[in-house]
């Protein structure tokens, strides 16, 4: 009797085991899941809206997007579908894109679909389209290493590479490839 009920036991506890099997494992690979976040947002906003003033209190920029992610011992936020425009007196630019990151140095970097619009409507450049740009938001300039077209009301430009100045509205392209005029 006594081995009976030893071989009952074990068919019980092996039966068992194969039971809660895939929820003990299913619970190890949830952990380790976790493990392989390398970091969580200190917080997210959603439809944020934000204006930054300098010392003097003159607007420098305001940010518009979707959804912001803040990871301040990184020292960055993503943002999701971000317009940014800055603010420069004379020249002023909005810039759009899929997704952007700003660190701590005031350096944005803009990928997937980057405009930027130059909203002063007399310039002779109205846009810029890329796939990818990096701003220096404190000296109001952008860099890109990637195929750009700069466009104006009478004229196309296309290129590889670029740096710009968005305080004097000089253009300087790494590697021109092609310029369209077009007549009034």
């Amino acid at each position: 009797m006594s081995h009976s009920r030893a071989l009952l036991l074990v068919i019980f506890l092996a039966v068992m085991v194969w039971l809660w099997a895939p929820y003990l494992s299913t619970e190890q690979a949830a952990q380790d899941d976790k493990q392989d976040v390398l970091a969580q947002p200190d917080y997210i906003a959603m439809d944020l809206r934000q204006s930054m003033y300098n010392n003097e209190g003159q607007l420098t920029h305001t940010v518009n997007a979707i959804k912001v992610e803040m990871f301040q011992e990184l020292g960055f936020s993503h943002f999701q579908s971000p317009t940014f425009t800055l603010y420069n007196q004379q020249q002023n630019w909005q810039l759009t894109a899929n997704e952007a990151t700003l660190y701590e140095n005031n350096t944005l970097i803009l990928e997937g679909d980057v405009v930027a619009t130059n909203m002063d409507n007399t310039s002779m450049i109205s846009h810029i389209n890329a796939a990818h740009i990096r701003v220096d938001i404190t000296n109001k300039k952008m860099l890109s290493e990637q195929p750009v077209v700069v466009s104006g009301p009478n004229l196309t430009i296309t290129g590889q590479g670029l740096l710009a100045d968005l305080k004097t509205d000089t253009i300087e392209l790494n590697n021109h490839t092609r310029t369209i005029y077009y007549e009034k």
